[in-house]
């Protein structure tokens, strides 16, 4: 696929997704003409393989960045990409990256944010914009505000400015260096703290004994 066949920044978006997914294949429902869903294509050649964790970082910072500055409350980013509020899911996001030998050649970003959906299925421990805020939000307006502020991350990514990044996000990891609960592939359940996340995306935890552990997205599950 040629890069110059979509601009970057190109935004798709949708008001009824019927098909949507998660991280590992996990569901993402959305009322009709109630949240935001969308993708925007970024041309990231300029990535090396090794630094594709730092995307994820400045995508998850652009929501939060928006999600604070409207006055969303008790934000947090839960490793690798969920955006709560209240300790609740209000944002997905799921990254689609397209690597070549020689580094990454573009990204599909995937962007789910509940904003004025009411009702949701207690399982999914989700919540939105609406029931958080008690009013209703303009989708475009949001849409519009995310996309400029995604731009501004990009930038800092292209220029290299990992650790600023990388500090961003860690500011507000959800359960940092609070105990917490984890599920392992296995489906065992044990015990830690979560220290950092390392540049390559995987989670450091310490474990008792002081071990600290790392893991990557399939081998472990935070319970909350």
């Amino acid at each position: 696929m040629s890069q110059n066949i979509v601009d970057d920044f190109t935004v798709i978006s949708t008001e009824n997704q019927t098909n949507g997914k998660g991280q590992l294949g996990s569901e993402w429902s959305s009322n009709v003409g109630e949240n935001l869903t969308f993708s925007v294509f970024l041309n990231t050649s300029f990535l090396q393989a090794q630094n594709q964790f730092y995307l994820n970082c400045a995508v998850s910072i652009s929501v939060f960045n928006v999600l604070k500055k409207i006055l969303v409350p008790h934000l947090s980013i839960k490793w690798p990409n969920d955006i709560l509020a209240r300790h609740k899911k209000v944002c997905g996001i799921l990254i689609e990256n397209i690597v070549k030998s020689n580094g990454v050649s573009h990204s599909v970003i995937g962007i789910g944010i509940n904003v004025n959906q009411a009702i949701f299925n207690p399982e999914f421990k989700a919540s939105s914009l609406k029931n958080i805020m008690g009013k209703h939000f303009d989708l475009d307006e949001l849409l519009i505000l995310i996309i400029v502020e995604l731009q501004g991350q990009i930038k800092k990514l292209k220029d290299g400015k990992y650790s600023e990044l990388h500090e961003a996000y860690e500011k507000d990891l959800f359960r940092k260096n609070k105990p917490s609960t984890f599920k392992n592939a296995e489906g065992e359940l044990f015990s830690g703290f979560i220290k950092n996340v390392t540049s390559s995306g995987k989670l450091q935890v310490l474990l008792e004994d002081e071990i600290l552990q790392e893991f990557r997205l399939k081998e472990v599950k935070l319970m909350y």
